[in-house]
């Protein structure tokens, strides 16, 4: 039994395959944390509350601290009641186990009425926790909610720990930082009501952990908004991880009768490293979080698209677009997407906006025409749009001004020349909907890139309802997932992309049904390499969106470079192929042929990081198919200095020694336990006074193993 209460010693142990979590009931009635980590020999093993005294327990330590009784942590919860008082005080009130891999820790306040559910939903197999809050109000008051909070995580703190999470900025998202965790708090967050490419909602904690070894405690949250996690270490105290909702500008109004339920924060302990960190964190994408069929275990594969941006940018039309889809469907393209500039009267980024109807000029017949031409030529047709925003020049908001984001007698910020609608409104949620509704139900459109490409920056919610202004930030969110979970209900073989500026909006609630993410707008191979390095710490291959361009130009890098560099996700293409050679598209056409070979290992498969660029200066990427029949080994060269006549060795990871394995391109034969121990050597052409960056010394290759026996 993976739950097991301990009725004697007061005490839950929640295991997993390979880790323990415990908590038990404080004499004072409060719920303390015992134990993460390893899994231990024997339930009895884990510690309970008689060990130490009361003064430790009483204000450290909580599942779900509040803000009150003394506790000197950082808050999950905090309220203020009809009265004025704002110390919560909840007591246990009792358990349920509804099933063998769920746990509801029930805690109320009985002065107040306020009760608070703790749910935790085990993992077993990936050694992962879900947990989340429920809080009702069962009183006859309304209760204000000031701080929301999903979980707060305790980990022992008698080493020195190092926090890596991600970081960055537009074009340079998910970098993969590390830091030393000291005395005090460290706070990541966002307040630009999406998740944003400044910080992402993950974080792990190691002391001494490698990629292969040691012992790593990490989480993600599950939010698409305003979210903020603080990492605090008290002298002699375990160190605290609490996250959810940021109550920055947020409150929740929770009437009598209602209830709120707290985002998704998962946790998981491994002792392999921040590989095997990773290989959970992307199992539990696959299998359990992102959208797929019902007869499916893990989402179907993900197809090549073309996306037509960087060949014609706004000006689209019916012709142009035709154009381009004979070229991608000449190199075996699935996918064709058309870019911004299809709608309204929109020519540049100074209108149309909000008006989602094919522009007349552009497209006199629809887009029925070019969607037939698509479909004629084999490939699904997708298009971009960006429904949360609206150009003070178009139709919508000359009707609705008022539906925008903004405080009366304030200037309103205008980025990218848009305004943000306001998405708490229900009647704009509608709008949306509907909009969309109708845009999928009239035109055979099998693919969507949802974007949002600026962040809110007023908050101001005109007509709100009394006292509830600053509950914009939740409702927005909440109103968003509510859109894209009726349209992929409604619209079931339509394929969703996340976009945000780039890689703006990237976290475990908008997986529940997007299909993938743009990861970054910057497609240069050799800054992606960092990107995707940290996005694939928390996130699976499988929804990172890697597209080949001509950044800086077709002679930047060899094609094969920049192909071999977008292998390491879900591939697209956003090169303007009017401008390449014959030559060009036959290689292209050879190399999206072989990523089709081999995709279902990458966007499937168990990743190793073998040699990753922020320590390295190159990548190598091993990906192990299913039961390993397969294994996909690409290779980032980067112009970094190498010794003369040195021939790197790769060592592949996670064989089984006693088989034997055949490489692809030469026939031959390797033993797991040489490709393990002994490795195999990556030759690259050798070149002398090479200057920095020089194109030509951009290589790469890619090594295809198959299993041949046991």
């Amino acid at each position: 039994m993976p739950i097991i209460y301990d009725a004697q010693r007061n005490l839950w142990v929640l295991e997993t395959q390979h880790s323990g979590y415990a908590f038990g009931i404080h004499s004072g009635g409060h719920i303390k944390h015992t134990w993460w980590g390893e899994r231990l020999e024997d339930p009895s093993d884990y510690p309970d509350l008689s060990r130490y005294c009361d003064r430790v327990w009483w204000d450290w330590n909580d599942e779900a601290p509040v803000r009150g009784e003394g506790n000197m942590a950082e808050a999950c919860i905090k309220a203020c009641f009809h009265d004025g008082v704002r110390d919560v005080v909840l007591k246990y009130d009792g358990f349920e186990n509804p099933n063998p891999d769920t746990l509801i820790i029930r805690l109320f306040d009985p002065a107040y009425g306020l009760k608070a559910l703790l749910h935790y939903r085990l993992f077993e197999p990936i050694d992962l926790i879900e947990r989340w809050i429920t809080l009702v109000n069962e009183s006859d008051h309304v209760i204000l909610l000031e701080e929301i909070g999903s979980a707060a995580w305790y980990i022992p703190g008698n080493d020195r720990y190092f926090l890596t999470h991600l970081s960055g900025m537009w074009a340079h998202e998910t970098r993969r930082t590390t830091q030393p965790v000291a005395d005090g708090k460290i706070v990541l967050e966002s307040r630009l009501g999406q998740t944003s490419a400044f910080h992402n909602p993950f974080f792990a904690l190691s002391a001494d952990a490698g990629e292969n070894s040691g012992a790593v405690w990490y989480g993600a949250l599950g939010w698409s908004g305003n979210w903020r996690m603080t990492i605090f270490q008290q002298l002699y105290e375990n160190i605290q991880i609490c996250g959810g909702i940021n109550p920055w500008d947020t409150r929740i109004t929770l009437e009598p009768g209602g209830t709120f339920q707290t985002p998704v924060f998962l946790g998981g302990f491994t002792t392999g490293g921040f590989g095997q960190m990773s290989r959970n964190l992307h199992r539990y994408e696959r299998e359990h979080l992102l959208p797929k069929n019902a007869e499916e275990k893990t989402p179907s594969l993900r197809k090549v698209l073309y996306n037509s941006w960087e060949a014609t940018n706004f000006s689209v039309n019916e012709a142009n677009q035709k154009r381009l889809a004979d070229l991608a469907a000449e190199i075996g393209i699935e996918v064709f997407v058309m870019d911004d500039g299809w709608f309204g009267n929109r020519d540049n980024d100074q209108a149309g906006l909000g008006d989602w109807y094919a522009n007349p000029r552009k497209f006199p017949y629809g887009l029925k025409p070019l969607i037939d031409h698509v479909h004629r030529r084999g490939m699904d047709f997708g298009l971009w749009v960006e429904p949360e925003m609206v150009n003070p020049d178009s139709d919508l908001f000359r009707v609705h001004p008022d539906w925008v984001l903004q405080f009366p007698n304030r200037p309103m910020t205008l980025r990218r020349n848009q305004l943000i609608l306001n998405l708490a409104k229900p009647e704009v949620k509608g709008f949306i909907l509907g909009t969309l509704d109708w845009l999928l139900s009239e035109n055979a459109i099998e693919f969507i890139k949802w974007d949002m490409n600026r962040p809110i920056l007023e908050s101001g919610w005109t007509q709100a309802p009394e006292g509830k202004d600053r509950e914009m930030w939740v409702r927005y969110v909440h109103h968003l997932y509510e859109i894209w979970d009726t349209l992929r209900r409604k619209h079931p073989k339509v394929t969703f992309e996340s976009c945000a500026g780039g890689g703006g909006r990237v976290d475990l609630g908008i997986l529940r049904w997007a299909d993938q993410v743009w990861t970054s707008d910057n497609t240069d191979p050799f800054d992606r390499q960092s990107i995707q390095e940290g996005f694939s710490l928390a996130y699976t291959p499988k929804v990172m969106m890697n597209w080949v361009t001509d950044w800086g130009g077709k002679s930047a890098y060899p094609l094969s470079f920049r192909f071999h560099t977008a292998m390491l996700g879900s591939m697209g293409i956003g090169a303007d192929l009017s401008h390449y050679t014959n030559d060009e598209l036959v290689e292209a056409r050879a190399l999206i042929a072989f990523y089709k070979s081999i995709r279902k290992v990458i966007q499937n498969g168990q990743l190793y990081r073998l040699r990753w660029p922020s320590e390295h200066g190159w990548t190598v990427n091993e990906y192990l198919g299913e039961e390993g029949k397969t294994v996909v080994v690409i290779v980032l060269k980067n112009p970094v200095p190498l010794r003369l006549f040195e021939i790197p060795m790769i060592r592949l990871k996670g064989l089984d020694a006693r088989a034997h394995y055949r490489l692809r391109s030469t026939d031959q034969v390797f033993s797991g336990s040489v490709l393990q121990q002994v490795g195999v050597p990556i030759l690259f052409e050798r070149k002398f006074e090479v200057k920095l960056l020089e194109p030509t010394h951009f290589q790469s290759q890619v090594l295809v193993f198959d299993r041949i026996s046991s």
